[in-house]
């Protein structure tokens, strides 16, 4: 499925991952390929995201927390995500 974490800044992600889990306001959860469409409000939190590969532009990859070669994490302090046709967007604060 393909990502795009935007901030009011930047466009701080974009590329295909395989899952991402993200901070809900009644709870983590995760998303993976094929998820039915969803949006919801996030709150402070991580975003746990697993890809392949990433891309990150110099410019925003110190906002990303290297966990190994494919996962990383972001610190929000809130947000709102929409899932639809295997997209996930995030907004990001």
């Amino acid at each position: 499925m393909i990502l795009e974490i935007v901030s009011p800044e930047a466009l701080l992600f974009s590329g295909e991952v395989t899952s991402i889990s993200l901070p809900g306001v009644d709870g983590s959860f995760q998303i993976l390929n094929n998820h039915a469409p969803i949006v919801s409000i996030l709150k402070q939190g991580t975003v746990k995201i697993t890809a392949p590969s990433f891309n990150l532009d110099k410019e925003v990859a110190d906002k990303f927390n290297k966990v190994n070669d494919q996962n990383y994490t972001l610190d929000i302090n809130s947000g709102t995500i929409e899932m639809k046709d295997n997209k996930v967007i995030v907004l990001a604060d």
